[in-house]
């Protein structure tokens, strides 16, 4: 006994000196501890140091710099019954108190099997009492006890000794033969980082985290170790540094980044349960788990006194800066809430004042794919964490977004660009519409019978077009957004002169009996309809119309979007139900538009269901010129929808039903004689080969770049979709779009009416309309965009082209315009510019002016497509101030209308936004836009403004990434250039943008003899040989409308275009030789 005491003497003379004297003999009993030598005897020598301070413990504490105590447990029974945990305290560290208390006792609302067997992480375990309670009273399979403060984790580990070990120096076992040691650990962590540097998953996680706001938030930046002072140490548990969150305003930055950690190494079925000070406000501390993704459950909630010597300054300051309030209670009992202000005032005149405590569980709704979200934000995308709002009132909004925010994560991250996808649809997305018809209504279709549109207003429009009747009757739901004069002519009772170029549309009643009638009487040529509720359960009006409509030899569109509902469990529809057992007769197509969705009221898509292969094709041609594309993300957004509808078949349970053939042989309106021109003469895209074919296609014949997208654009597009409620001021592009044609060119913008558009395509496709509208002229310099001139002769608009010359780059000259234009009435003078698309000459400042000058003279209206522009090699700007200042004086008629589309300006890739801005023009130039044109949706708004935003202020961000685009752009424009030039071609200097011209002038009239071409080599075949014989695709010179011309585009992904420069040399070697 005399040992035991004199080492004890011993030990409390050497904690005596100093806090940190102290710690430096409790870290030697610690290491006594660790050693199984010596464990028991130091165990019984703390046992004799309880016992020695047993009823003085506080002056222990103030002497030695520790205290050994019992923490009591009403209710607290563990293996061994215990009612007690046996805890040593020093100063640098928590003591327990009410926060830790109220947590435990949240903790106790839970049954048994909670942490039974499970593996939990406490955060901010401190002296550890929490993890080791946890352990005793429930059993848990580990207790990870974690804490930043590493004196912390050393007297944790003491005190699991102590209650691991009894007084008499034996460890404690409980009925599955485990000691506390075998269940509990102690590490040194900030936060997660050592569960997730290690690769542990956790059932649950727990913690009692502080929340006060530090006015020195640099104090988080010193080095943490052992040695640091005490007063620092216990500043560091006490301490919540601004940590990047929305939430730091709160002072619950700390909680929220423990949060999101959490997300990253917790079990799908895992949950959280935290410890939170209702100063902020109860709404302010659940929004911070709910905008998270997580279901919350307050467990418990009591009020506890705010330590009189908290300065809460800093909450009255923020007070002063917002319109938020902080919740004080006065003292215990009051039930109303003061705000920080008025709690401030009222300790300066010595109140107290309490705030509430509350306990949280928190479990994720859709745990994995909210990991998948958040383990997008990590890399890299941190700040749109504030805007992330995954908190839904309705499940089924819940479950309906959700899914889609994981699966657009996972895009981004895993695409450094965004693919270019078929004109006829995402392959993907029409696979998905396919296998839903066959999954739920056991139709066997394929992606070739889905062509997909914007929207179903689009499909209608083009579907007219396509065919161009004479009449055409439409549903009087569908009619409102057709063009006007569509509506309003009436080609029977007028002049039969050109009568079948007329196209009119009849309004008919919704009702098919009156729709049979209607369509006897009239023999339309071309029938858009839907069906009433009623009819559409069962097939039989469904069967009427493709029999009268057979009968009279009328192409049947049958509208059946509101009738397919994309559920689980659809309802009866007759339409599908028909087409089950029988083949979908050549005349007749499914129309759908898809809207109906939980989140986004304005965002369609639409698609048609043609068995008709020339249809199917003729349709898909039609969205490339006249559309350019479906929105891509609108497409992936149901896309979705579909594939969570899908997900859970076994594919091909069921053996299809074989189908009736409902084919006949009838006499029905084909093609327009301009559409059979323009789709037989036109170059369109040609899908990747077919597994067999020797090679892979690679593209140098698309208006799109591949490079690398920066983070910032998808950082820009994945906000776009996390945020909610979004106001009109955060998706007006219209400043944005303001100032960026005004520093650019000069365009002035004060009056000015601007028009947007999913893409330039569709935007420029409407300005041929209004143009016919007119009966006006579009002018086309040579060398203009292929599918512009190709757009213009299908919408049977008048077209000059006027000669450009190698010599210029392909410019158009002032020249050459007004000798042209004096035989031209009402002409419309396209020009692209600054960067000429596809040639890749620049017009300079002069240049564009001079032309303008002459336009001005002749009272044209003038079309400066600028979306080709942006990715200038040099600096270029305009400045067409002085020219559009003019007008006054100009012929009447004169006007600038610009064009733009922000893909290359914004280093967007496949996202497109095209937009009109208007100058000067006549009111009702803008008539034959109608309400079909297909607009942007909030989200690609949203987006683009907060691009617009960066790039008008040269923000690093975007403005560093552009440059390097450039220098890239440059350097391929240089390799493509020196490797044509080598090989034979004669190549016109591209100065920007992301194609250019070549001819190739050694190539042609070489005779080609192989399995795959034959014959001589010419301006017609060289597009079809080259493909053929290397897989490479370009633009012949029908595209360009230069003779002999061909086009390049080399804004490839980096290993696609070195195997197009391998490809180019390699038709040199079949064609030329070496």
């Amino acid at each position: 006994m005399e040992g035991m005491n004199s080492e004890i003497e011993k030990f409390l003379e050497e904690c005596s000196g100093s806090g940190d004297a102290a710690y430096g003999a409790i870290k030697a009993v610690l290491e006594r501890l660790e050693d199984e030598t010596s464990r028991s005897d130091t165990r019984v020598l703390l046992a004799e140091i309880q016992r020695r301070f047993a009823d003085s413990s506080a002056d222990c504490f103030r002497k030695y710099h520790f205290r050994i105590h019992d923490v009591w447990l009403n209710g607290f029974e563990g293996y061994q019954e215990r009612k007690k945990l046996t805890m040593m305290e020093i100063p640098s560290i928590f003591i327990p108190e009410d926060w830790s208390f109220t947590f435990y006792e949240g903790l106790n609302r839970h049954p048994d099997s909670i942490f039974r067997d499970k593996t939990l992480a406490e955060l901010g375990c401190g002296n550890g009492w929490i993890s080791i309670a946890l352990a005793e009273k429930w059993g848990p399979l580990k207790v990870y006890g974690l804490d930043i403060n590493p004196r912390a984790i050393k007297i944790a580990w003491i005190n699991l000794y102590l209650n691991a070990i009894d007084e008499k120096g034996q460890l404690i076992y409980d009925s599955e033969g485990k000691t506390l040691l075998d269940r509990v650990e102690f590490h040194e962590s900030d936060l997660l980082a050592y569960c997730s540097d290690n690769k542990i998953e956790l059932e649950r996680i727990v913690g009692c985290i502080p929340q006060i706001l530090n006015p020195n938030p640099e104090a988080m930046s010193k080095i943490v170790t052992e040695n640091s002072s005490e007063e620092f140490l216990y500043d560091l548990s006490n301490y919540c540094a601004l940590q990047g969150f929305v939430e730091d305003q709160f002072g619950l930055g700390l909680i929220a980044r423990a949060v999101e950690e959490g997300i990253a190494v917790i079990k799908p079925m895992g949950f959280m349960i935290f410890n939170i000070g209702g100063r902020p406000g109860q709404g302010v501390c659940k929004r911070l788990f709910e905008r998270r993704g997580f279901h919350i459950t307050k467990l418990w909630q009591t009020k506890v006194m705010q330590a009189a010597d908290t300065d809460i300054s800093a909450l009255v300051e923020i007070e002063k800066n917002s319109p938020h309030r902080f919740e004080f209670f006065m003292g215990l009992v009051a039930d109303q809430p003061i705000c920080a202000r008025t709690a401030s005032v009222y300790m300066n005149s010595g109140g107290r004042i309490s705030h509430a405590l509350s306990v949280y569980s928190c479990q994720l709704r859709q745990p994995n794919n909210v990991k998948k979200i958040f383990e997008f934000l990590k890399d890299g995308f941190e700040e749109v964490s504030s805007s992330l709002d995954l908190s839904f009132e309705d499940d089924s909004v819940a479950d309906e977004k959700i899914p889609f925010l994981a699966y657009l994560a996972t895009f981004l991250k895993d695409k450094s660009f965004l693919p270019y996808e078929s004109p006829a649809g995402c392959l993907n997305f029409r696979n998905l519409v396919a296998g839903f018809m066959k999954n739920y209504y056991h139709i066997p279709l394929s992606s070739d019978n889905v062509v997909v549109f914007p929207t179903r207003t689009v499909a209608i429009e083009n579907v007219l077009r396509l065919f161009s009747p004479r009449l055409a009757i439409v549903d009087e739901q569908l009619t409102r957004h057709l063009p006007k004069q569509w509506l309003t002519s009436l080609p029977f009772e007028g002049s039969t002169e050109n009568e079948t170029e007329l196209l009119t549309v009849i309004e008919a009643p919704h009702q098919s009996d009156l729709l049979i009638e209607l369509i006897k009487k009239l023999k339309p040529q071309v029938v858009v309809t839907g069906m009433a509720q009623f009819e559409a359960v069962t097939s039989s009006a469904f069967e009427n119309l493709l029999s009268t409509t057979r009968e009279i030899g009328s192409r049947l569109f049958l509208d059946i979007s509101n009738h397919l509902e994309l559920s689980s469990l659809p309802a009866s529809n007759g339409v599908l139900k028909y087409l089950a057992g029988n083949t979908l007769p050549s005349h007749a197509a499914i129309l759908c538009g898809l809207v109906k969705n939980q989140v986004y009221s304005d965002l369609e898509v639409a698609f048609v269901i043609s068995e008709e292969a020339s249809i199917y094709e003729a349709l898909a041609k039609t969205v490339e010129l006249l559309e350019g594309h479906t929105p891509l993300f609108s497409q992936h957004y149901y896309g979705c929808l579909f594939h969570e509808l899908l997900a859970f078949h076994i594919t091909d349970r069921h053996p299809l039903l074989e189908r009736a053939s409902t084919d006949f042989i009838s006499k029905m309106i084909g093609f327009s004689p301009s559409a059979v021109s323009t789709l037989n003469g036109s170059e369109f895209f040609i899908p990747d080969a077919k597994p067999g074919n020797p090679f892979k296609i690679i593209h140098m014949d698309l208006d799109q770049s591949f490079l690398p997208i920066p983070r910032v654009v998808k950082a820009s597009i994945f906000e776009s979709f996390v945020r909610q409620n979004m106001v009109e001021s955060e998706t007006d592009v219209g400043p944005g779009i303001q100032k960026l044609v005004k520093n650019r060119y000069g365009y002035p913008t004060d009056s000015s009416e601007i028009i947007y558009g999913n893409s330039r395509s569709a935007l420029f496709n409407k300005l041929v309309s209004s143009c016919s509208l007119e009966n006006g002229t579009f002018v086309f310099p040579t060398g203009t965009n292929g599918h512009y001139v190709s757009a213009a002769n299908f919408m049977k608009s008048n077209i000059c082209i006027i000669q450009t010359s190698a010599e210029s780059g392909f410019k158009l000259t002032a020249e050459t315009l007004k000798d042209a234009l004096k035989s031209v009435e009402k002409p419309w003078v396209y020009i692209s510019g600054p960067t000429v698309n596809p040639i890749g000459s620049v017009y300079t400042n002069s240049e564009i002016n001079m032309l303008l000058t002459v336009c001005a003279e002749f009272g044209a209206r003038v079309v400066i497509d600028t979306s080709f522009s942006g990715l200038e090699f040099e600096s270029s700007s305009w400045d067409m101030k002085e020219s559009m200042c003019n007008l006054n004086q100009a012929q009447k008629g004169f006007c600038v209308i610009l064009l733009g589309g922000l893909s290359f300006e914004l280093l967007a890739g496949g996202v497109d936004f095209g937009f009109l801005v208007l100058n000067g023009s006549e009111p009702g130039m803008v008539e034959g836009f109608g309400t079909s044109l297909s607009k942007p949706h909030g989200t690609a708004k949203y987006a683009v403004k907060k691009l617009l935003g960066l790039k008008n202020t040269s923000a690093d961000s975007l403005c560093g990434d552009i440059e390097e685009h450039k220098k890239g752009l440059k350097h391929r424009a240089e390799t493509l250039t020196k490797t044509l030039m080598s090989c034979g071609w004669d190549v016109i200097p591209c100065k920007g943008g992301v194609s250019l011209v070549a001819k190739p002038t050694q190539y042609m009239g070489k005779i080609i003899n192989t399995d795959n071409f034959e014959g001589a080599l010419d301006a017609t075949n060289f597009r079809e040989a080259l493909l053929k014989l290397t897989g490479l695709c370009i633009n012949g010179g029908s595209w360009t409308h230069l003779p002999n011309y061909l086009r390049f585009s080399f804004g490839l992904e980096q290993t696609e275009f070195e195997q197009a420069i391998e490809r180019i040399v390699e038709f040199k070697k079949l064609v030329i030789g070496n």
